[in-house]
């Protein structure tokens, strides 16, 4: 049987790696689920790779368990980047259209996306991403596709995500030592907006902050498109960290405690009307914890490290020029997403409407993933699929390049007159 021609994913995170194996329905209509697996990140420290060949082992055991529950192989993914590394700036496109009647074509909007690529960086940094955000046709705003318009001058104003090349080459190869080819790296921030975001939050203003583990990543929507992107190094390992301080308990016990109180949160609520502590017994932590106060938990120690997670959020907001732009307020995704109060911290610190995001658009064993720490993974997934429908669209062709050449009949003579001397 021909193995079906799907898009896998792999999410390398700070506290988990995340593959997904996925394959599209029949009429095309739906993007089935058919392998996940998700285990403990080690060899990564803030979205940044510390030590290969650890980082090597966790890929390779999360992939196997993916591909045993698919019921076949992996050979290709796209891959999440993150980290400290990552930069963003915005630049400009100028291009002539070629064709003499003045119709903008595909080859047109691919030119004028690599004339917006052609920016100086320091030789230890690569582009990740162009994105247009949109395209002026002879001065006209506001375009989203100007294929088919007709026009002399194109123009696009778009958004780059950049990194470091020897991050960017760490991520690859430790994909590539398993023998898995890397399709695409694709920025954390960007996946989960694929997956938590709808058309309608992306035109009217959105901040998208996805909090993982060692990191969190934010994205700025503006008129439908990404205008702004970050990513700040504290993530909600920080707050099992603080939680462990407090409570004199490893690291383990404490984000034992923190998912506890992140999911019971209204069992626990019901039982505090009567007293304020709760029974972590029932956890099998490893320290003789019994009781504690819940008031002690998430008002001493997680609301301040919340706090300032959102406050550097609302700094970076400012620092781009873009505060007062994104009336649809804040979406918060990633495993940190579900922290106790999360959402409420959020509205209280950066004085914005809070939601938290739940991906969707894969359909299948979704109930392996349908929570906010898939977010990246099934965004990756999302944007594979985009990605490979416009990868299959024509890019710059020789013909068309000669079309726009002045004197393209002494061209075609000379190509002529040097076949004739070809055996």
């Amino acid at each position: 049987m021909a193995k079906p021609q799907g898009i896998n994913v792999i999410d390398i995170g700070s506290s988990k790696i995340t593959c997904l194996i996925t394959v599209p329905s029949q009429d095309g209509a739906k993007i089935n689920l058919v392998g996940a697996a998700t285990v403990t990140s080690r060899g990564v420290k803030r979205g940044q790779i510390v030590n290969i060949e650890e980082c090597v082992s966790s890929i390779t055991d999360c992939v196997e368990s993916a591909e045993r529950m698919a019921g076949f192989g992996v050979d290709s993914a796209f891959v999440s980047i993150s980290g400290e590394n990552i930069q963003s700036q915005n630049s400009q496109g100028l291009v002539a259209i070629t064709e003499q009647e003045g119709e903008i074509g595909p080859d047109d909007v691919f030119r004028v996306i690599e004339a917006a690529r052609a920016i100086s960086l320091p030789t230890s940094r690569e582009i990740i991403h162009v994105l247009p955000r949109e395209f002026i046709v002879d001065g006209q705003h506001g375009i989203k596709d100007p294929t088919g318009m007709s026009g002399v001058r194109l123009e696009t104003e778009a958004h780059l995500i950049t990194g470091l090349s020897p991050a960017i080459k760490n991520v690859t190869r430790c994909v590539n030592e398993i023998g898995v080819n890397v399709s695409g790296l694709v920025f954390t921030g960007l996946a989960s907006a694929e997956s938590v975001l709808n058309d309608t939050d992306k035109d009217l203003g959105v901040v998208l902050v996805d909090i993982g583990g060692g990191t969190t990543s934010v994205c700025l929507y503006v008129e439908g498109s990404c205008v702004y992107s970050a990513v700040i190094p504290i993530g909600a390992k920080k707050i099992s960290d603080d939680i462990a301080i407090g409570l004199q308990v490893s690291v383990d016990s404490a984000e034992k405690i923190k998912h506890y109180l992140g999911k019971a949160k209204k069992e626990i609520e019901n039982d505090a009307k009567s007293a304020d502590e709760i029974d972590l017994a029932k956890l099998g932590l490893a320290e003789d914890v019994k009781k504690v106060s819940r008031k002690t938990i998430v008002e001493g120690i997680i609301r301040p490290r919340l706090n300032e997670i959102f406050s550097i959020v609302n700094q970076v907001i400012k620092q781009s020029g873009l505060a007062g732009q994104t009336p649809a307020g804040v979406i918060i995704t990633g495993g940190g997403a579900l922290t106790v109060n999360c959402t409420e911290a959020c509205r209280r610190v950066m004085q914005l409407p809070a939601k938290l995001g739940v991906p969707s658009g894969l359909s299948g064993l979704t109930d392996e993933i349908n929570s906010p720490v898939y977010a990246t993974s099934v965004g990756l997934t999302l944007y594979g699929y985009h990605h490979k429908e416009q990868s299959a669209q024509p890019r710059i062709k020789l013909s068309g390049m000669i079309k726009g050449i002045p004197g393209k009949q002494y061209v075609s003579r000379a190509i002529e007159f040097i076949k004739s001397f070809l055996p």
